[in-house]
């Protein structure tokens, strides 16, 4: 099974105008939040080691700001199988929808609550006057075979979009810029080797850049 992120293949980016058919062309990005190792425990550090003193003459370098992440979860059983996680950061903003919540089982059937859902993500798209391009990618666990996953992720990434689409063309918003992918068993957020795990790797990300304040 595949357990590191792949390097970045064709991606499926649909241009949404009013009145036009979508448009596909390649995309090279992977996910900008999914597949993050799961942070290990700190490492001991001797602060009188001499390894930790600048060599004479040296200076530090500039100080950066760095991206600053908050999540919020809307939780279902367990606080731990959240069905909706909401990441903000610095730059981007990232609504995972847990696939059990969206999807009938082994499916890319939307499940009646699905609508609505990404109808609520459309909205805070609108509200918010997003012009960079929205990515909408798919993941699964690693049960089952590779191509299944990435077969089944795409469609679920697709339906997902299309409501997407659908609901900011409603709003009077339909000239957004859609990636949308299916990558299957890569890019876990939790760990496959239990049930709990595999519920959150299966999930679909909507991913957009607000624009700056």
């Amino acid at each position: 099974m595949k357990r590191t992120a792949a390097a970045a293949t064709l991606t499926l980016t649909v241009v949404l105008l009013a009145a036009a058919a979508p448009q596909a062309f390649a995309d090279t990005n992977p996910p900008p939040t999914a597949g993050d190792a799961a942070p290990a425990a700190p490492v001991r550090i001797d602060p009188t080691s001499p390894n930790l003193q600048l060599p004479e003459g040296s200076t530090l370098a500039a100080p950066k700001v760095l991206d600053i992440v908050s999540v919020t979860d809307e939780s279902s059983v367990a606080a731990s199988q959240p069905e909706q996680r909401q990441e903000t950061s610095n730059s981007t903003v990232t609504y995972a929808l847990q696939s059990e919540v969206v999807f009938t089982r082994d499916s890319a059937t939307l499940s009646p609550s699905a609508t609505s859902r990404i109808q609520a993500i459309a909205a805070d798209i609108n509200t918010r006057h997003v012009t960079s391009p929205i990515r909408v990618f798919g993941f699964t666990d690693n049960l089952g075979s590779d191509e299944h996953g990435e077969a089944l992720s795409k469609q679920r990434a697709q339906a997902v979009y299309q409501v997407l689409a659908a609901a900011l063309s409603s709003a009077g918003d339909a000239s957004h810029t859609f990636q949308v992918r299916g990558y299957g068993e890569d890019y876990p957020i939790a760990d496959n080797s239990t049930e709990s795990g595999r519920q959150q790797n299966r999930r679909v990300e909507i991913t957009f850049t607000p624009p700056a304040a």
